[in-house]
Formats: C-alpha cells, sequence, structure tokens
C-alpha cells in the first residue's frame, strides 16, 4: 500500500489484488471517444537497461509491509506482499503491461485462444514445453484441474476468498499431449484469461487441507525464476533464491531478501546502508533529492548517474576545519549517507476516492451525493497530491479503469464537474435550506469508540490553515520534514497549488465543466428553475430541525498525513455549499475494518485498485446489496451502500460476452451509471514513491507493469541506465 493512505485488503485479483433509473443506458457514454486509445498518465521508472548491462549475481534487499500470514494469493489474509513472492516463484499465465494490460507470458505459455463458443466456450491452453515445476515434474493439465476444483466454489471446505470465474468451469481435460489444456466452460466468460495466474502446483490445491495449510507458512513447489529459500519470521525476512530449474532467461540476482520495514523507518534503514529498494512517503523522498543535491548529483532524476551501492556507504571526504566548527547532526549525516539513492517516481496502479455511505442519513438521498459531487473541484484535490511529486496532476475518470487501458474512458460528464451553484440547487430541493430552526441535540453519533471528533469546527479550520502555510514556507527553505507537526491532525502538507486557503477557483481549472448537460443522468442536475437559496454557503442548512452535518472518518496515523490534507480541502469545498463536516480521527488498524467495511462513517477516503478485468473484480465493488438470509445486508465490496439493478446488470453482460470490443463499451456505461449515482467519487491516481540504489537497475516505480524479476540487478562498472520515460 502507498503512504497515500489506507485502502482495504482486496480480494480482488492477487494485485493486492459503486445508480438510478430504467435501462435506458445507451443514452449515457462516456465523454471520450469510443475509439480512442488512452495513454498512462506516467510511465514506469525503474531505470531500464539491457540485461547485458547488468551484472550477475548480488544481492537486493527489498522492504515491504509484511512477512505475509500466508504464500496462498487465494486466502482471505493474502497481501501485497504475498503477490510478490507470488510473482517471483510461480506462473502466471498473463502478465500486465506497462498500459495495464494482459499479455501472454512466453515462458508458460506458447497460445491460448478460443477454439469454440458453440455450444459451449472451450479455451486451447498450449504450455511451454519447457516449463517444469521445481521438482522436476512438468506443469500440466493435473494443476490446472486442482486449482479449478479448489476455487469453484462447490466445495465449502476449501477456505477460500474468492471464485470469480472459476465458477463458470464445467471441465477441465488433457488435449492432444501433456502439454495442451482444454477447459470448458458452463457459461460464457470473458474474463478467461484472469484465470490459472498465479498457478499453484496440484500438491498445494489437491485437497482441502493443503489448500488451507499447506502454503500458509512454506512453498515447497515453485516454478518461476526463484524459489522461497528461508522465510525466517523472527527477522521479520523472506529469502527467495534463483531457481536452477528455471529454464526462461536466468535471473540476474542471486538471491532476492524481502524484509518487512514500517514506512516510517525506511528512511533511517537505507541511510544505515540496510536496504536497496524501498516505497516511500513524501518526506522520504524529499530527503533523497537534498540530499543527491548536496552531494552534487544531477537531481532527483538523475538515473543515468550510475554509481556504485559500495561506494556510496563510505565516508564523505574529510571535513574542513570550518565544518568542524558546525558539526553536523544526525539527520545531516543520516541525509548525506542517502546521496546513493535516487527516487524513481510514477503513479500506481490504484486510485483514491471519495466514499459517500448512501445506506442513511442525508446521503441516503442522491441529490445530497450529487451536490457533495459539484461541490468538489477533483482537480485541485489532484493538484494538491501530485503536483508537488512531479507528478501529473490529472483527476481519474472512471471508476472501472485507469488511463491506458483499454476500458478507460472519462465517465465523469454524467455526473458534471465543479459547479457551486448547482450544487445548492440540488441540497435546495433536497429540502435543505439556509437559516432554518435546528434542534440541539443531546448527544451525537461518534464514528466509532476510539473516534476523536472536532468539536470547534472553525477553531480547527483556522488551525489546519495555520498549518499549511507553516508548512508551504517550510518546504519553501528546504527544510526537514519528519520531525515537525506531531499533532494528531494531519498537517504534513504534501504540497500547496499555489491558491491562499479558501480561495476560490474562479471556475478556470476545473475538472468538468460543470454546465455542460449533454448526455447527463435524469436527475443529475436540479430541476430547471430551481434557485441556489440565497446565503446557502455562509449559513448552516437545516431540514426539519436538523443541521445538515457529515461525519468524514479518516486514519490517524503517521502515514496518513496527505488523505487527511485532502479531508480537510474536501470539507473546506463543502462548507462553501452549506455542508457541515465532523471530523472523526481514528486508529488505522481499525479505520478499514471497524469503520469503512461496518458503514460507520458519511464520509471516507480510501483506495481500490486497478485491474484489467474490471468485469470479474470491480462487479463485488458496485454491486447491489442484497438481503442476507439472516436478515442482514449483504454488500460483498459496496461499503457506500449504493447500488442499483441496472448496474448489476451491465456488469453480468460485460462478463458474458466474448466480443473485447462489446465488453468494453458496457463496462463504460457501467461507469456513467455509476458516476450518476455518486456513491464515490474517483479523485486522482495513487502516487509512488521509492528510493533504489542508484546502480539497481530494472527495479523501481513499475506503475502498471509486472515486475520482471529475472532481469533486476546491479549495473555493471560504467554502465548506465536508459533515460527517465518524462525526460527529465
Amino acid at each position: 500500500m502507498s503512504y497515500d493512505g489506507v485502502g482495504p485488503r482486496a480480494v480482488m485479483r492477487s494485485v493486492a489484488f459503486l445508480t438510478a433509473g430504467a435501462l435506458a443506458v445507451p443514452l449515457l457514454t462516456g465523454c471520450g471517444s469510443e475509439d480512442e486509445t488512452s495513454k498512462p498518465l506516467a510511465g514506469q521508472d525503474i531505470a531500464p537497461a539491457a540485461r547485458a548491462q547488468v551484472t550477475q549475481g548480488g544481492t537486493l534487499r527489498w522492504a515491504v509491509d509484511t512477512v505475509p500470514e500466508t504464500f496462498n494469493t487465494f486466502q482471505s489474509d493474502a497481501d501485497a506482499t504475498t503477490t510478490r513472492v507470488a510473482q517471483a516463484v510461480l506462473p502466471s499465465l498473463y502478465r500486465i503491461d506497462e498500459n495495464g494490460r494482459a499479455q501472454r507470458n512466453p515462458a508458460y505459455l506458447e497460445s491460448a485462444k478460443v477454439v469454440d463458443n458453440e455450444p459451449k466456450q472451450v479455451v486451447l491452453y498450449k504450455l511451454n514445453q519447457q516449463a517444469v515445476w521445481s521438482d522436476g515434474r512438468e506443469i500440466g493439465a493435473a494443476d490446472f484441474a486442482a486449482q479449478w476444483r479448489a476455487l469453484s466454489g462447490k466445495d465449502s471446505a476449501y477456505w477460500t476468498a474468492r471464485n470469480a470465474g472459476y465458477d463458470r468451469i464445467e471441465k477441465i481435460e488433457r488435449g492432444e499431449n501433456d502439454l495442451e489444456v482444454r477447459v470448458t466452460f458452463a457459461r460464457p466468460y470473458a474474463d478467461w484469461q484472469s484465470l490459472f495466474s498465479p498457478l499453484y502446483p496440484k500438491q498445494v490445491m489437491g485437497t482441502p487441507d493443503s489448500f488451507n495449510d499447506g502454503a500458509r507458512r512454506k512453498l515447497k513447489v515453485t516454478a518461476g525464476p526463484f524459489v522461497v529459500k528461508k522465510v525466517d519470521r523472527k527477522n521479520e525476512q523472506v529469502r527467495l533464491a534463483r531457481n536452477p530449474r528455471w529454464w526462461g532467461r536466468p535471473a540476474k540476482l542471486s538471491e532476492i531478501v524481502l524484509t518487512a520495514v514500517p514506512r516510517e523507518k525506511r528512511a533511517a534503514a537505507l541511510a544505515a546502508g540496510k536496504l536497496d529498494l524501498a516505497e516511500i512517503d513524501p518526506a522520504a523522498a524529499q530527503r533523497i533529492d537534498s540530499a543527491s543535491a548536496v552531494k552534487g548529483a544531477a537531481g532527483p532524476r538523475s538515473v543515468a548517474s550510475g554509481s556504485s551501492g559500495a561506494a556510496e556507504k563510505k565516508a564523505d571526504d574529510k571535513p574542513s576545519e570550518a565544518d568542524k566548527a558546525d558539526k553536523p547532526s544526525k539527520a545531516d549525516k543520516a541525509d548525506t549517507s542517502l546521496a546513493g539513492f535516487e527516487v524513481r517516481r510514477s503513479l500506481e496502479p490504484a486510485y483514491t476516492q471519495l466514499a459517500l455511505n448512501g445506506a442513511d442519513g442525508p446521503l441516503a438521498d442522491e441529490r445530497v451525493r450529487r451536490a457533495v459531487a459539484r461541490a468538489l473541484d477533483r482537480t485541485e484535490l489532484a493538484a494538491l497530491v501530485l503536483k508537488p511529486l512531479g507528478l501529473p496532476a490529472v483527476p481519474v475518470g472512471s471508476h472501472l479503469a485507469l488511463s491506458g487501458q483499454e476500458a478507460y474512458a472519462d465517465g465523469s460528464g454524467a455526473l458534471g464537474g465543479q459547479d457551486t451553484a448547482e450544487a445548492q440547487a440540488l441540497l435546495a430541493d433536497a429540502g435543505w435550506v439556509a437559516g432554518g430552526p435546528i434542534k440541539e441535540e443531546t448527544g451525537e453519533k461518534a464514528a466509532g469508540a476510539k473516534g476523536e471528533k472536532s468539536k470547534d469546527k472553525k477553531s480547527d479550520e483556522k488551525k489546519e490553515e495555520k498549518e499549511e502555510k507553516k508548512e508551504k514556507d517550510k518546504n519553501e527553505e528546504g527544510k526537514n520534514e519528519e520531525d515537525k507537526n506531531k499533532d494528531d491532525d494531519g498537517t504534513y502538507i504534501v504540497g500547496q497549488d499555489g491558491k491562499a486557503p479558501g480561495e476560490t477557483t474562479g471556475g478556470k481549472e476545473l475538472a468538468q465543466d460543470g454546465k455542460q448537460q449533454l448526455g447527463g443522468a435524469p436527475g443529475a442536475y436540479a430541476p430547471k428553475g430551481t434557485a441556489a437559496p440565497a446565503g446557502a454557503a455562509a449559513g448552516a442548512l437545516a431540514k426539519n430541525g436538523k443541521a445538515l452535518s457529515l461525519r468524514f472518518v479518516l486514519p490517524s496515523g503517521p502515514g496518513s498525513e496527505s488523505l487527511r490534507q485532502v479531508a480537510t480541502r474536501i470539507s473546506r469545498m463543502l462548507a462553501k455549499v452549506g455542508i457541515r463536516t465532523e471530523t472523526v480521527k481514528v486508529a488505522d488498524d481499525s479505520y478499514f475494518k471497524d469503520h469503512v467495511a461496518s458503514g460507520s462513517y458519511d464520509l471516507a477516503l480510501y483506495s481500490w485498485p486497478a485491474s484489467a478485468f474490471p468485469a470479474t473484480d470491480a462487479r463485488p465493488i458496485y454491486a447491489k446489496p442484497q438481503p442476507a438470509a439472516d436478515g442482514s445486508l449483504n454488500v460483498e465490496q459496496n461499503y457506500t451502500r449504493v447500488g442499483t439493478d441496472q448496474v448489476d446488470q451491465l456488469f453480468d453482460q460485460a462478463i458474458s460476452t466474448l466480443d473485447e470490443g462489446e465488453e468494453r463499451d458496457l463496462i463504460r456505461k457501467a461507469d456513467t451509471r455509476i458516476w450518476a449515482a455518486a456513491g464515490s467519487i474517483p479523485l486522482y491516481q495513487r502516487p509512488q514513491l521509492t528510493a533504489a540504489r542508484k546502480n539497481l537497475a530494472n527495479a523501481g516505480a513499475f506503475g502498471f507493469q509486472t515486475p520482471v524479476y529475472e532481469d533486476m540487478g546491479f549495473l555493471e562498472k560504467g554502465a548506465r541506465p536508459a533515460a527517465h520515460p518524462s525526460g527529465k
């Protein structure tokens, strides 16, 4: 998970791995051209180098968040490190490319195609004849069949987190020879390329006991460029070693050591020479950039400078007498030792959204949700987070894909852009008026037992504004960011967009025009002639004696400063249309489980990973909640509780067509419906900041692409990586 904030542990594809009216969906289309091919907003930043330039051998020390509880990516407690290990040691028939699209992996698959669709869909896989498990056995149909049975959902003895796609398979059999696998589907499945990645050996998938426990603490049989050599839970390390049976391009590195290091401690671990590669927060990135500048490097983008990691560990030149007079602090020394690193920047294949809980309260009225959305300047919010990091500050235009992916089209026009007057008119139409009588409440609903509410909103906002100004001034002076702002208010400022606190945009930097109603969903705008109530922005809005106030639940930990900044800016935008917010800060470890997932919030910020297979992976996020047998509400992963039959039907149609163009169009139509319902508002693609030794090649900020572990390594002496894709 990136520094940008707390997100759900996805049971989506192993990358972590939300609508109204009749089905008049063809009238709703994305703003972008159906035939346009979008490009990623930011390319990879991995210091690419030809394999001939990479030295043979060496150990890469890579920071991770955890030593995983399980190495089985199909279990509910799998995490990002589970995925990282699986990518290095297990077969993936398809890998994700730099544009976020699935591509056949030739190391395992010579070909795969649909050979029949009548009477039933049949996919024929032809495997690489050299592909073998680490025990010497050929990869074959028995492994495919074992994984299908385990994940089909037919046997509850298998403790699986998901079975999407596998539940549509009717049978798996050997083809004309041992290298062919025929998969017959009972129902058509558009995302068949999502299956069997990763692929586990039949020893893991063959029985419930082996599935549930056999791959939790170890992986004995693998088939990738690396094998799991040792799992050291005491020292929180997973050691991967080169696979001697690997038939593909030999891995350049001898070993990869994945070490669990908390994000707030990674800068110190890098400075101490204990790590070579680590995702970091903006404060650490600033320290590394400053250290490179002091050292005389070409700056944070000097990926072609090519330095030796060993050489960078040595002490600096002897200080002059003048230097001795001003003895450097420990922080100064640490920053000097960071000069051997650089920050590699891209955008993570995930986006941060504002979630609006539509289960009850004011947000159960879609007019209020739409008013919240129309009050937001998403361009300003994206700039707040991304611009100071040198990344493209472009709002995300889709819930179901990111720029560069085939299904991406900007569907935000179905809701409309920032428009204060329209937001006020929607609120007035919903019955929220300024100056009405407000009944005093004896108690207020808290978001959780550990929540801390801002009781004096005006005082709190003034404090935030002062802290932002203070932070901006310190950034301009180039001072260290880590030891300031010790309070609980999330006052670390990622950056400013050039506006003074509370200053309006003047209508010049809007995410959408706001006045463009062509193609908008019915009800997305207030009825014609509804006037914005006079003074609505200045006074509190009320309805039936109750003030319009929304609980904004946020994580309180040190890694969530950016989310809290974004929340502060959102609260100001909402205040301009008369919506008050009450900030509730909770512990990071309870934020998602006890508040977002349980529905104990009005507004929340969290992220979802992008998928190359949105028809499969995004459906549970936006599916209409259904009553369960016990009387509870089954929301799957739709934590906003906003959904409709129409969106569900579009997903069902998309997953059942074998026409790629039709699937893409259906996904885009579903997205416009999701926009119109305003259950969640995509804001920005999350930043990806990675500290890497300057002589480390083919590793860093990967963006969409699945890492190619066999190509990672340290540059030969005198070799230089290719220039950074941005040209900086």
